[in-house]
């Protein structure tokens, strides 16, 4: 131990007596440390750390899957049921809904985000409220369930953390509940899956939506626990039988191609989709990691040289070989551990940015921050970069010819070996920084092909934001329908205002709703499911609002009401799917699942396709139902359409809305621009940090490559003298010098490109309308890099050209 505190203090002695040398060193690790702890942090939130309950590995969702046409569904409420009485795999199952809720008279008017639940969510995730209790079993029935659970963070914020709040009536959706408990802090349920979650109530099931004939009414999402000792392949085993069961009993004729039942790990639900995109990042800080590994260890290759007589004089007084690269290890490993120091500060500044430019768009964002696990995450990275950088240069530097050494006054026959070490470690550099650099080159091309996608609307110049009929003061269809009416005739007549129109779904809001159909005189083969579609209900003016483009017939009208002829209107992927041949408008087609007397609609107008849930992939086919006529969602969007900026609308268009209705809340105010923007997120995200570690890698590669120009001119200061002595031109040294750094590039470029050609097919998930191969993109880079690279040499070239003959023959 006493040796070993001997090299750490010479060894801190020897860095700070080069400080110029140590603090490049430090900085180029602390950047490569820093972009993996930062990274690495996000990681361990999403995809390592478990979920934050009880045995979160026996947590799984069920979902209602059609496979034919890929669609993973809710489950309806006689499914829920069925699983929950005959699902052996199961210890607790439950139901969840969405139950967004306007909370009045307390303060001004507000929109809550909250959860409808059965009482056994609970129990299923292991959870206890901190004060008061959770649901009892008796409160989960119809007329029994006007009570709500608080998040801790609401009782905080909105009532002051009020001591006494266990009893107290609120007001939710115009109708008295009781607070019967609050949450602790670290229940944060249903943030996982979306915006943060701040109350519960049990939701109560009606004898209609019991009968299992509407086995296919799916608007539930079911949390299950598995038993002790049940693995998810055994329980997906009994869906399997379930389902086939169940397909037998109430849908004659389909199969498992049709429908069936899905289990997925809580885990792997929560992950999502940007499980790839992390994976990936990962791989491309690590590759940062090692260009800065490869950057400090041609450094210390380069300051061995000046080193070597104090190595030689070490040896002489008896340090064994072992014992010289114990020290300069112990050096190295000091230098990575002052740079991972650096680097935690520089990802504790990284995660913190990170977390609140995207928040919204991560999943579990609350979660990531630098705990023990990124702590030892950065300890063990710095040990093993210390080692990684420090192990070539310290066999290298103790490989010493004793007595040339000492003669030579520390010029050694071994320079050749330290170039070619030298050499390859530029090779390296380059190779990894055109990998990184062929991936954000993809990354970027990709994104910039999804934003000239068209989505089917003109979204500049439109303000949206969402509002709740509360079904207390609002359950007859008619007052909707009439308040819907009144809004809209105040929103027009303001200043500013060229158009306005409801929806129940916004495009790219991130909700959606369907529906299957049938149409006038076909019938359905046996077996097979019926059409289904993206349904929406709108206002008249909602299409010339949106600008979505009308391809035949008309648009809704003033004329359009519930006691007029009732009609749909189609978009053109529908009619092109149905109607191959023939013209749509005048056929009539009917919701599945209404009352013996069915509401034949007919077909009006033709509309452009809305790419609904996002700029990438193809939405389902879609139609319209005007308000009017169904106004059975309690849920709208509101499009306002101004003449300038429409952000300067949202002050007098919320105004309008209160003069019709006072208690009622506006929220997610914003512009359809910053709609479409928030859908590529995730993809903004990786584009961007691949970008900035790709940019990073170019940086550290070139400077390396200067770095062993400059030492070369350096150490050939002597050769350069007697060639230009001998007749040599300034061209000749120029070529020469500057051939030998773009060999280095050229090969460094080659072996990059064959890595890349093999590593970005991993990436494929990530790109959009762009080859993992893009020819285009591979060529640009290893120009960019050639470029790069041939100013990096010429730098070093020019100081030798300007080499006096008379002064470099005299160089030692």
């Amino acid at each position: 131990m006493q040796t070993l505190w001997q090299d750490v203090r010479y060894a801190a002695r020897m860095l700070l007596k080069n400080p110029g040398f140590t603090a490049v060193a430090v900085v180029a690790l602390a950047l490569g440390v820093g972009a993996n702890t930062a990274i690495f942090s996000v990681v361990n939130a999403i995809l390592l750390r478990p979920l934050a309950y009880k045995d979160p590995e026996q947590l799984v969702f069920i979902n209602h899957n059609y496979v034919k046409t890929n669609l993973k569904a809710s489950v309806s409420v006689p499914g829920y049921l069925h699983y929950r009485d005959n699902a052996k795999s199961f210890s607790e199952v439950a139901a969840i809904s969405g139950w967004a809720v306007n909370l009045t008279g307390e303060g001004e008017p507000e929109r809550l985000q909250g959860m409808a639940v059965t009482p056994s969510l609970f129990p299923t995730l292991g959870a206890a409220a901190a004060q008061g209790r959770t649901f009892t079993e008796e409160e989960g029935q119809v007329g029994s369930n006007r009570v709500v659970v608080l998040s801790h963070g609401l009782w905080e914020r909105r009532f002051g953390s009020y001591p006494a709040i266990v009893g107290k009536t609120v007001s939710l959706n115009g109708e008295a509940y009781t607070v019967v408990g609050v949450m602790p802090p670290s229940f944060q349920f249903g943030r996982e899956l979306g915006p943060a979650v701040e109350l519960w109530s049990p939701i109560a099931f009606t004898p209609e939506q019991q009968n299992p004939n509407n086995l296919t009414n799916e608007f539930l999402q079911v949390l299950a626990r598995l038993r002790p000792g049940v693995t998810p392949g055994q329980a997906q085993a009994e869906l399997d039988t379930i389902a086939e069961n169940l397909r037998r009993q109430y849908m004659p004729g389909m199969d498992a191609s049709n429908w069936t039942l899905l289990l997925t790990p809580a885990g792997e639900l929560v992950v999502g989709e940007i499980r790839p995109a992390l994976l990936v990042l990962l791989g491309a800080v690590a590759f940062v990691l090692l260009i800065a590994c490869a950057n400090v260890a041609n450094l210390m290759l380069a300051r061995a040289a000046s080193r070597q007589k104090e190595i030689a004089v070490r040896t002489a007084l008896g340090a064994s070989r072992l014992r010289v690269i114990r020290q300069l290890l112990t050096e190295s490993v000091l230098l990575a551990l002052v740079g991972g120091g650096l680097g935690l500060l520089i990802a504790m500044w990284g995660v913190d940015l990170l977390v609140r430019l995207n928040e919204d768009k991560i999943p579990r964002a609350h979660e990531i921050g630098l705990d023990t696990n990124v702590l030892f995450f950065t300890l063990g990275v710095s040990l093993l970069t210390g080692i990684i950088f420090g192990l070539a240069p310290a066999f290298q530097t103790s490989k010493i010819e004793l007595q040339d050494t000492l003669k030579e006054g520390g010029r050694s026959g071994r320079s050749a070996a330290r170039r070619g070490v030298r050499d390859a470690l530029v090779v390296l550099e380059v190779t990894f920084a055109v990998v990184l650099l062929i991936g954000a080159g993809l990354l970027i091309r990709s994104f910039f092909r999804l934003q000239q996608v068209d989505p089917g609307f003109e979204p500049e110049g439109v303000l949206s934001m969402q509002m709740s009929l509360p079904a207390a003061k609002y359950g007859e269809l008619p007052k909707r329908a009439q308040f819907t009416r009144d809004m809209l005739e105040r929103v027009r007549a303001l200043p500013g205002v060229l158009s306005a129109g409801t929806t129940t779904i916004l495009p790219m809001s991130g909700n959606n709703s369907s529906g299957s159909f049938r149409i006038e005189g076909r019938q359905v083969p046996q077996g097979e499911n019926s059409p289904h579609g993206d349904r929406w209900m709108v206002s008249a003016d909602y299409f010339e609002t949106m600008r979505i483009p009308l391809v035949r017939g008309r648009y809704f009208n003033a004329h359009d009401r519930a006691e007029g002829a009732q009609v749909a209107i189609i978009d053109e992927t529908m009619a092109r799917k149905y109607w191959p041949d023939e013209d749509p408008v005048g056929k009539r087609i009917v919701f599945e699942g209404t009352p013996q007397q069915p509401i034949w609609r007919e077909v009006v107008g033709i509309v452009g396709h809305v790419k609904h849930r996002g700029l990438e992939g193809e939405s389902r086919v879609q139609y319209y139902v005007p308000y009017d006529q169904r106004p059975t969602s309690p849920n709208l969007y509101l499009a306002v359409r101004g003449a300038g900026d429409p952000e300067a609308l949202a002050a007098s268009v919320r105004d309008a809305i209160r003069s019709v209705d006072p208690d009622m809340p506006v929220y997610r105010v914003m512009t359809m621009e910053r709609l479409v923007a928030d859908s590529l997120a995730q993809r903004r995200f990786a584009m961007f940090l691949f970008g900035v570690f790709a940019g990073l890698a170019l940086v550290l590669a070139v400077v390396g490559l200067y770095g062993v120009m400059s030492y070369t001119v350096t150490q050939r200061t002597h050769e350069i003298g007697l060639r230009m002595a001998l007749g040599a031109q300034a061209r000749d040294i120029l070529r020469m010098v500057v051939g030998q750094g773009m060999l280095l590039v050229a090969v460094g470029i080659v072996v990059g490109l064959g890595g890349a050609f093999a590593l970005t097919r991993l990436m494929a998930s990530l790109l959009y309308g762009v080859s993992a191969t893009d020819p285009l993109v591979f060529a640009g880079i290893a120009l960019l890099l050639g470029l790069t690279a041939l100013l990096a040499s010429y730098l070093p070239a020019r100081r030798a050209m300007k080499v006096d003959p008379m002064v470099a023959l005299r160089y030692e």
